[in-house]
């Protein structure tokens, strides 16, 4: 086999909880057990939505302080990923957790866009929002990102957001070769669909690196359409609960293990954090510093 791809793991994400999906975890403790059962089936990244104890969702310092410290003592190579994602927060605390903690990677989302979730049983919509992202707002986290040394993860939700990024590489907002994430699936986005996902890419600027991030069960074709086409994958309980089979996965290791699975039957590996490190032109040794003690 040749051809690695990164396999990375959103264990929890900022909406879901625990009488929807029990794995979820909240606790430093369960974060920590969460990203060793991911990184044991072929997780070399972790992305990370942070929580209090109780399962509130939070961007407080903190609390990332303590879930990667408690993630890193389990599981030292994982790479680290941050959300910015988050509505109604000033930019600033948005970013802070970043600046602050500098992990390798930050995900910062490249446009603005309807947000929703509709449901034909109930003949409405489930949640309805507008996801505000300027490129005034995408160039402070980008600023700020860099100052910390923080590698940016472009999360893009349609095809326009993946062709906004040359205005910020000629501002010198954004330094080449860019990760994109192409995500999948979410009303006002992108539909998930392997002809979509090969559109997507093939405006994706070469040599950049990119992965998908597919919603709900929909995730496992798009998973497959990934692998064909030599991109990377994302699950985790941020993005479905399900296994291909149909049944709710009991941990995100079990969601990482049949991703690995379809990467293989591709005729790839998976890659391992030191391969994932060099893709995504990341320092080989990173700086713990900020996350110590």
């Amino acid at each position: 086999m040749s051809d690695p791809a990164i396999i990375t793991c959103a264990v929890s994400g900022a909406v879901a909880n625990k009488q929807q999906c029990p794995g979820i975890p909240y606790t430093p403790e369960e974060y920590a057990k969460e990203v060793r059962r991911a990184r044991d089936a072929g997780a070399s990244m972790v992305h990370v939505h942070a929580r209090t104890p109780d399962g509130v969702p939070t961007v407080e310092v903190e609390h990332y302080r303590a879930i990667t410290q408690a993630i890193l003592a389990e599981t030292p190579d994982i790479i680290v990923n941050f959300s910015t994602g988050w509505v109604g927060l000033p930019m600033a605390e948005r970013v802070a957790h970043i600046t602050d903690l500098k992990p390798e990677i930050g995900a910062l989302n490249m446009g603005s866009m309807n947000y929703a979730k509709y449901s034909s049983k109930r003949k409405g919509f489930v949640f309805d929002f507008v996801f505000e992202n300027s490129f005034e707002d995408i160039i402070f986290l980008l600023e700020r990102m860099r100052a910390a040394g923080v590698k940016p993860e472009c999360e893009c939700f349609d095809v326009g957001h993946v062709e906004s990024i040359p205005p910020l590489v000629d501002l010198g907002a954004i330094r080449p070769p860019v990760q994109f994430s192409l995500i999948h699936g979410v009303l006002g986005g992108i539909q998930a669909t392997a002809r979509n996902l090969a559109h997507m890419a093939s405006v994706v600027p070469e040599g950049s690196t990119w992965g998908v991030i597919a919603i709900s069960r929909q995730q496992w074709t798009m998973v497959a359409a990934a692998a064909a086409l030599g991109g990377n994958v994302r699950v985790g309980f941020e993005d479905n609960f399900y296994l291909p089979s149909g049944e709710m996965a009991s941990s995100n290791g079990e969601l990482v293990e049949a991703a690995a699975q379809i990467v293989r039957l591709q005729g790839r590996e998976v890659a391992e954090p030191e391969q994932a490190r060099r893709m995504l032109s990341l320092p080989p040794d990173p700086d713990r510093g900020p996350l110590a003690p």
